[in-house]
């Protein structure tokens, strides 16, 4: 299996817990919380580790939540790379409300990091020599907005093929650096066309166009439910994902890159490795909380992903 890296430079504990009903002004006592890792490349590197595979997962860490953060990970297998830093690991909390089956998800922005800080944690990552990384998540104040585009830059330059899941300004300066792969929504590939993408036909055009203006080698395009669209240069395959009960949707994106990387190090086809991203983000959703995919679920909803 070839080498992957994460990045997460804004990593997060994750509290879930539950309560009956959320009301304002008064005190709610809510049940016992679980802990959890959290963060875009954190959340790779776990999917990646349930669907049996293994990365090594780079991520700024402080304070008591950073501590805490790295033992979880180590009790779940991951090969932990923190690099340490000032500021105290933000803390996320995902709230379920029993009463209505509704989720209130409050995530925090984060401490700042210094220059001396973020480059290390480039160092870190660049020193591990990987054939993937996956650079995902929010960036944290104090990081540059270019760093995914000279991480990506950088990274092609030595022939490494980088996985980018981010959103905003992060993302648009990366753009015509290299990128390998991408994992936009429906909505976000739209916001890239600048138009409404109603159908199959339009959603190919748009993508195969955006591929020849440079956005990135492949796009896996998540259609929610419908499962997702795999472009490339030269194709358009449409996966159908399987019908399963939804638990949650928190971490189906995360799992389906998971799924994508895990596929891709393992020598698979483009198209099946998109076949189990799908896999994967079916799976994801079928637990509860902040829980991830399930490795036996993903692998037994493989063989049902189908082209369209």
């Amino acid at each position: 299996m070839d080498k992957v890296v994460t990045l997460t430079l804004n990593p997060a504990l994750d509290v879930a817990t539950r309560i009956h009903s959320v009301a304002p002004e008064i005190k709610l006592r809510c049940a016992e919380p679980g802990f959890h890792p959290g963060g875009g490349g954190i959340n790779v590197s776990r999917a990646l580790r349930f669907l049996g595979g293994q990365s090594s997962a780079v991520y700024a860490a402080g304070g008591h939540n950073g501590a805490m953060l790295t033992q979880l990970l180590t009790s779940e297998g991951i090969d932990s790379q923190p690099v340490n830093i000032a500021g105290i690991t933000r803390e996320n909390v995902v709230v379920y409300e029993e009463s209505t089956g509704l989720q209130y998800r409050f995530t925090m922005p984060g401490p700042a990091l210094s220059a001396a800080e973020w480059i290390a944690c480039l160092e870190a990552l660049f020193n591990l020599n990987p054939a993937f990384i996956v650079a995902s998540g929010s960036l944290p104040p104090g990081v540059p907005v270019e760093i995914y585009g000279e991480i990506t830059r950088y990274a092609r330059e030595y022939g490494i093929r980088v996985i980018l899941d981010t959103a905003g300004d992060a993302l648009n300066r990366a753009i015509g650096k290299g990128i390998y792969l991408l994992k936009p929504n429906l909505r976000e590939l739209e916001l890239f066309a600048g138009e409404a993408l109603p159908g199959e036909s339009q959603i190919r055009a748009a993508g195969q166009r955006l591929i020849a203006e440079g956005l990135a080698e492949v796009l896996v395009v998540s259609l929610g439910a419908a499962g997702a669209a795999l472009i490339t240069g030269a194709d358009c395959v449409f996966l159908h994902a399987p019908i399963v009960p939804i638990q949650s949707k928190v971490g189906a994106g995360d799992s389906m890159v998971g799924g994508i990387v895990m596929g891709l190090a393992r020598g698979f086809p483009l198209s099946d490795a998109a076949r189990l991203g799908v896999a994967a983000g079916s799976a994801a959703v079928m637990t509860a909380g902040t829980a991830l995919c399930r490795g036996e679920d993903a692998w037994r909803l493989y063989d049902a992903v189908s082209p369209a």
